[in-house]
């Protein structure tokens, strides 16, 4: 038996718990590991909330929360290959076993060996902000020099995003809350404090001809979609009206190959995360409470182990 955190049925953070369950057993494809780290993401609240189907693998009640985590193989299921017990590993719990536990399954195609002598804390923020911000930039293909917006710039995709595209010589414009300002200066971002300035003026006095690219974060596709020189050229992670006025949808890639490319990226110094929050498993109440409620900047972890 071991320590997990979900939820009994969906709804808001009162239908959250503390239980205890029995080690998973994995399944065809599936690999067992020892949860070290998890990763905390808004995607977790709108699991819980009901709002997102299809990543619960048909699990019941109550269901762990989480989907990424680093840790350790316990042990395997049938067909997986490239991986063996002992192995570190990080990447996506995509049947619904969840992450935020002291175990869990991961999907074996989904999850990739950790660089040998690389913090689990490190690889539990790749799987989702770490192949995200590849994905978006890999899909706007900007040759450096380009300008890209990247519209909510402080949470933990936002500042993946900005940090690759500062790595690959873009000229970065970021917007964002007061809090969010420190980290994505200390990158190399020009803020845009969406609380003090009308982004759309401050943007346009910035890059009067348009952006070459816009990464949208924040939902507000239409303060920040008119500021694209081309509408193809606008990229969103979580508002799919983005291909109403010509702009496109994140084709998200979360297989091993893109999970290794991001360690490679990280190792180069070129996706280094800003990790802004460790707290333990029986905190994790509140390290989800910061993400939903967007309190944080950069990326919240649960160290398990």
């Amino acid at each position: 038996m071991g320590q997990a955190w979900g939820f009994g049925r969906y709804g808001g953070p009162e239908v959250q718990e503390f239980f205890d369950r029995p080690d998973p057993v994995p399944g065809r494809g599936e690999v067992l590991i020892r949860v070290d780290v998890a990763g905390v993401n808004p995607l977790d609240h709108l699991l819980r909330s009901g709002l997102v189907d299809g990543l619960d693998g048909g699990r019941p009640f109550p269901r762990v929360l989480g989907m990424e985590a680093a840790g350790t193989v316990l042990a395997l299921g049938e067909d997986v290959n490239g991986l063996e017990p002992g192995d570190a590993v990080f990447g996506f719990a995509l049947t619904g076993g969840g992450t935020y536990a002291e175990t869990t399954v991961l999907s074996a195609p989904n999850t990739a060996r950790i660089p040998e002598g690389w913090p689990a804390t490190v690889a539990a923020t790749l799987p989702v902000a770490g192949t995200t911000a590849v994905d978006v930039l890999d899909q706007l293909g900007l040759p450096a020099g380009a300008t890209v917006l990247v519209n909510g710039v402080g949470g933990g995709v936002g500042l993946a995003v900005a940090r690759l595209a500062v790595g690959r010589e873009l000229r970065v414009i970021g917007t964002g809350s007061t809090g969010k300002r420190e980290h994505a200066e200390a990158i190399g971002v020009r803020f845009i404090d969406y609380t003090a300035e009308d982004v759309a003026a401050a943007a346009r006095e910035l890059v009067p001809d348009g952006f070459d690219g816009i990464v949208d974060l924040a939902a507000s596709l239409r303060t920040v979609a008119p500021l694209a020189q081309d509408p193809r050229d606008v990229i969103a992670v979580g508002d799919r009206s983005v291909t109403d006025p010509g702009g496109r949808f994140v084709e998200r890639r979360v297989d091993r190959e893109n999970l290794e490319r991001s360690a490679r990226l990280a190792l180069d110094g070129l996706l280094a995360p800003v990790i802004t929050a460790v707290h333990p498993l029986s905190d994790a109440p509140a390290a989800l409470a910061t993400v939903e409620n967007a309190h944080t900047s950069g990326k919240v972890v649960i160290k398990v182990a």
